[in-house]
């Protein structure tokens, strides 16, 4: 029995005590109704009545809860992106909230709440496909039960808005604290979308002469999402920021594909007829330490790094789920060995050897994640000693622009990536369906820099371009000595796409396209790359200073870490508290750059007098120069931090500059006196608590 996938088309009705969602192409299933203002879930097998249809949707985000109500986010647009094997793959471009109460109330809070959701929601890259399941690679999707319904098949990691559709999933489980809940429902499954955030291109072309479909998806988890540098390291959970799973995938004799999208472009058909599935896969992930970089206005931040033995039952959590997922993993760590990044790399090489030298400890994993790692230990090893970690000093290594220098990591890591090959598979006659899996990957390197996106991404493509020629050679589409990029238009597509792919993980990391991608683009570094990365290097720092404490808000609503409806009533959360003086000295500062630029731009009579206007813009340029540098003295006071879940490394931080700001001799008598002016970041830091 093959399980229902999710409806293509639903149509919404709506009135004042429900909203009522059907599929016109399934008329004989249930309604699903959501009892407005309640939220309460239930399916209705007969026509509901009393409401109107108010609009038609590819599909159900989910539900959020907020402060003073409870919306429902709907798919408004979504576009065609490809297909791969026949199955097409959709991008999010539009989405409503339909509220559940019908005369809203307005409230600051709730008003923020919606500004920031539909903001997210605005420019981050989701995708769905309502017959794939892109939250697994291509190897997690042959050992899974295509029996299951499309979300309860998704990886958890990659499910992307499995917080907002917790609603929907408890009532399917008959896990629901509803009154009308009445055990497990799976008529509700069908209204259940996975949708994954991250990137995906998808290409119909030819690699000398032979048709292929091309593929590049990156999946980034819903654990400790976050931006750059309000979200570092490790969590409690094992869960690394900015972790991203990265598929390269070749599809061949997709014919399924071909048919619908114009065909291959100047190819011809691989020898045999059968469809052809070779996969790549890669990972990258923040360095599993405690450790985070704290914003001060100055373009390099405080790097604090905890103690790392603290961080080793959370590094074990991390690295038991990598290799009962992965297998063997090849840690390749690109961070500079001098300066700064000096203490980051040396805090992951201690946090490894800690690991491969301490007793090993069980840790609960899924049933799925257990079976794997019980083939992987039956050789006999200690389950750390799978994990291989490897230093490239990138910078170094590459210093002049000799970019062709990064290929010597391959050399270190060629026996490892022999060994751990790569993912084919075979599709079975459609009689019998499913997958004939010829050959496993069984390791992965997991490539991390300071921000795991710039020298990462470079690393990245390169293995990716490795991958493809061993999977080509392999085939003999490639006799031996050849290489996919001798076919100049699938070159410059390849690059391209590596390209774009950086660009995505990065803005959706630190605000701003990756840098250094006009290596990744051309081969070769180039003066407009060169500006091109300061231009993006200042704006990152503009943002990361000034924009990302809202955008981190997002993230922490969107995905569950933190959650309006339980906080208590009365909680004001985007209050500014800090002192009024230290609120006013942007405000100073401004209004004394603009009296100085009038008074030096206006023309003057020959009978004025001059010494009064000379003396007021000397005085505003010696209020605006203090206020200038009171602000950057203390610029821990001017980060936009986050304010619902702020670090606790922030908070300690601005209680420690506010207290140097009392000492100060001019605006010090002003901040008034104790610790009851720690502003909204005190009151962050006990929500977390």
């Amino acid at each position: 029995m093959s399980a229902s996938l999710p409806f293509r088309d639903i149509n919404v009705h709506a009135s004042s005590s429900y909203y009522a969602f059907s599929s016109p192409s399934s008329p004989n299933a249930p309604a699903l109704v959501v009892d407005r203002p309640s939220g309460d879930l239930r399916l209705n097998d007969g026509k509901v009545t009393g409401g109107h249809r108010v609009s038609n949707v590819p599909g159900i985000l989910g539900i959020v809860h907020l402060k003073l109500d409870s919306y429902i986010i709907t798919i408004a647009k979504a576009k065609p992106v490809g297909r791969i094997k026949g199955h097409q793959i959709y991008q999010v471009t539009a989405t409503e909230f339909l509220p559940l109460r019908e005369r809203q109330v307005h409230d600051p809070d709730e008003d923020t709440f919606l500004v920031y959701l539909k903001t997210l929601l605005k420019t981050g890259p989701m995708y769905f496909s309502y017959t794939f399941d892109l939250t697994n690679s291509f190897q997690r999707q042959a050992d899974g039960n295509q029996n299951e319904p499309l979300w309860a098949r998704a990886d958890d990691r990659f499910f992307w808005n499995r917080f907002i559709c917790a609603s929907m999933i408890d009532f399917r489980l008959g896990n629901a604290s509803s009154r009308l809940s009445s055990g497990a429902q799976p008529a509700i499954d069908p209204y259940i979308l996975p949708v994954m955030y991250g990137m995906l291109e998808i290409f119909n072309t030819s690699i000398k002469g032979n048709s292929l479909s091309y593929s590049l998806i990156t999946r980034r988890s819903r654990h400790r999402t976050g931006t750059r540098y309000m979200s570092r390291g490790i969590d409690e959970e094992g869960h690394v920021s900015n972790f991203n799973e990265t598929e390269q995938a070749i599809v061949l004799n997709d014919t399924a594909s071909s048919a619908s999208s114009g065909g291959y472009s100047n190819g011809k058909p691989i020898g045999s007829s059968e469809t052809q599935v070779l996969a790549y896969v890669q990972t990258r992930g923040s360095v599993p330490v405690y450790w985070a970089e704290i914003n001060s206005l100055k373009y390099t931040p405080k790097l604090q790094i905890r103690a790392v033995e603290s961080a080793a039952p959370a590094a074990r959590k991390h690295f038991d789920e990598q290799i009962a997922l992965y297998g063997e993993n090849y840690m390749v760590n690109l961070v500079n060995q001098k300066g700064r990044e000096k203490p980051v790399k040396e805090a992951y090489e201690s946090i490894v050897k800690i690991l491969q030298s301490s007793p090993e400890t069980s840790q609960d994993t899924s049933s799925r994640s257990y079976e794997q790692t019980k083939t992987i230990d039956s050789q006999g090893k200690n389950r750390y000693d799978h994990l291989h970690y490897v230093y490239f000093d990138f910078h170094n290594e590459t210093k002049g622009l000799k970019w062709y220098r990064a290929q010597l990591l391959l050399d270190t890591l060629s026996s490892g990536l022999e060994a751990g090959g790569y993912f084919h598979s075979i599709d079975r006659p459609s009689s019998t369906g499913g997958v004939d899996v010829r050959r496993r990957q069984t390791a992965v390197v997991r490539s991390n820099c300071m921000d795991c996106l710039d020298r990462t991404n470079v690393i990245q493509s390169m293995l990716g371009r490795w991958a493809l020629n061993r999977q080509l050679t392999d085939l003999s589409l490639l006799r031996p000595g050849e290489n996919a990029s001798d076919d100049a238009a699938f070159e410059s597509l390849f690059r391209n796409v590596w390209a774009d792919n950086a660009d995505v993980v990065s803005k959706t990391y630190s605000g701003t396209g990756a840098l250094k991608t006009d290596f990744t683009r051309t081969g070769a570094r180039t003066k407009a790359g060169a500006l091109q990365d300061l231009r993006n290097s200042l704006t990152r720092y503009a943002k990361n200073n000034f924009a990302d404490g809202p955008r981190q808000d997002a993230f922490d609503l969107f995905l569950g870490a933190y959650r309006p409806d339980s906080q208590a009533v009365g909680t004001q959360h985007f209050v500014d508290r800090r002192p009024v003086v230290v609120q006013s000295m942007p405000y100073v500062l401004g209004m004394c750059a603009f009296f100085v630029a009038v008074s030096l731009s206006s023309t003057r009579s020959e009978s004025a007098a001059v010494w009064p206007l000379r003396l007021f813009t000397l005085m505003c340029c010696g209020v605006g120069g203090y206020a200038g540098r009171f602000m950057l003295s203390f610029g821990s006071l001017y980060v936009n931090w986050p304010k619902l879940n702020t670090p606790p490394w922030a908070v300690e931080n601005y209680q420690e500059v506010l207290e140097k700001a009392h000492k100060d001799p001019v605006v010090g008598p002003f901040l008034g006196k104790g610790r009851s002016d720690t502003g909204y970041l005190e009151e962050g830091k006990k929500r977390r608590e």
